[in-house]
């Protein structure tokens, strides 16, 4: 903990975290189920009922308006985002039908 304190990164910090949001609509905050994952920059989420993905640039666009899902100059990162993805599902054993 002190070296949290002192602003040191240990070398072992993770770099991304996986989520799950299970309410869906209708519910308090109206959105859709999904599960995705998470970095400092960027934001990539698999909508499940909907066979749906998003991605965001978060550095560009905090507030998430625009999904870059589709935009061939994010893809490099979104092919890197699925594969951690999926990295973090396994690790986590979750289910394929998890949903």
């Amino acid at each position: 903990m002190v070296p949290l304190m002192r602003g040191e990164t240990p070398n072992d910090w993770r770099k991304s975290i996986y989520y799950h949001y299970y309410e869906g609509e209708g519910k308090v905050h109206n959105v859709y189920k999904h599960y995705g994952v998470r970095t400092e920059r960027y934001k990539l989420a698999y909508f499940y009922t909907l066979d749906e993905w998003e991605f965001y640039d978060l550095e560009k666009d905090p507030q998430e308006m625009k999904s870059e899902y589709e935009n061939p100059v994010y893809a490099e990162q979104v092919a890197q985002l699925k594969a951690e993805l999926a990295r973090l599902r396994e690790l986590y054993q979750l289910p394929e039908n998890d949903a």
